[in-house]
């Protein structure tokens, strides 16, 4: 059986979000644990951890199914040492709160070095995650491939391959595949021998054992131009034949795929149906 799921607002609260994901078609859904356009992060009530706990139990979602992704103004390859201490201890937060609902994985976009260069980014991202990986525990993060603009480390395969590698705690980082910063970055996943030489190069860099999460996304922009424009599945440059192709590989079926496109009107419902149609799960 796919897992697959969106990403589900908050506001209703934690505990509302695993009987939304059901109510969609889902089995598997992303969330903020806060505001993803500020600073600052509350931790939640115990009360509303315990009725999180249940409702993902009532409605049969496993948490290995349940993401949380790290708050937009976080940047770990930032040379502001402001920016990057601020980063750092919001993400520490955000992996508090996971903890507490019982959600195994927090995605995080490695960063950019906004010019100071890919060497030194680097080493504030590898610094930043041994900083996050000393004050949390049973937290794997997840690292998010990019699109190739702004000074963003990570959008090719190597380049998380070299973050973990280089990591005091490798055993606790994962990866995020997501297909439309994937295909601003040169990774075709329309044609088999393309997702068949992705899937090699994810072996090769960090082994696919480490891809825990697939965030589905068409893209805007065409092949290789890096905008990181998400657009619905199947009215992008990736079309209902390129995920098609993408989602028939064993390997990317057996990932929860997470719908982060713009049009989210009845919350992904539709989407999700859609999706399912491509692999004739449904009429």
């Amino acid at each position: 059986m796919i897992k697959i799921g969106a990403h589900m607002p908050i506001s209703y609260g934690f505990e509302k979000v695993p009987e939304l994901t059901v109510e969609i078609g889902g089995n598997a859904f992303q969330i903020f644990s806060h505001s993803p356009r500020t600073w600052r992060a509350g931790l939640p009530s115990k009360e509303s951890c315990e009725k999180f706990k249940i409702f993902m139990n009532k409605c049969a979602i496993p948490f290995q199914n349940a993401f949380c992704h790290t708050g937009y103004l976080i940047n770990l390859a930032s040379p502001k040492e402001d920016i990057w201490t601020k980063s750092v201890q919001l993400m520490i937060i955000e992996g508090k709160i996971c903890e507490m609902l019982g959600i195994p994985y927090l995605n995080v976009h490695p960063g950019s070095h906004t010019g100071s260069g890919e060497r030194e980014g680097m080493q504030r991202i590898v610094r930043a995650i041994d900083e996050f990986m000393k004050n949390t525990s049973n937290i794997t993060l997840l690292l998010e491939n990019v699109s190739p603009k702004g000074g963003n480390i990570g959008y090719k395969m190597h380049q998380l391959g070299q973050i973990i590698k280089s990591v005091s705690y490798p055993d606790r980082i994962g990866v995020t595949y997501d297909t439309c910063h994937g295909f601003d970055a040169g990774y075709d996943i329309t044609t088999k021998e393309g997702v068949t030489k992705l899937l090699d190069e994810m072996e090769s860099a960090f082994g696919l054992w480490r891809l825990k999460m697939i965030h589905l996304n068409d893209s805007k922009a065409p092949f290789g131009k890096p905008l990181d424009r998400h657009e619905n599945i199947g009215k992008g440059y990736i079309g209902d034949e390129g995920f098609r192709n993408f989602l028939s590989f064993s390997q990317i079926q057996s990932v929860p795929w997470i719908l982060e496109t713009p049009d989210s009107k009845d919350l992904y419902k539709t989407e999700i149906k859609h999706v399912k149609s491509l692999l004739g799960l449904i009429e």
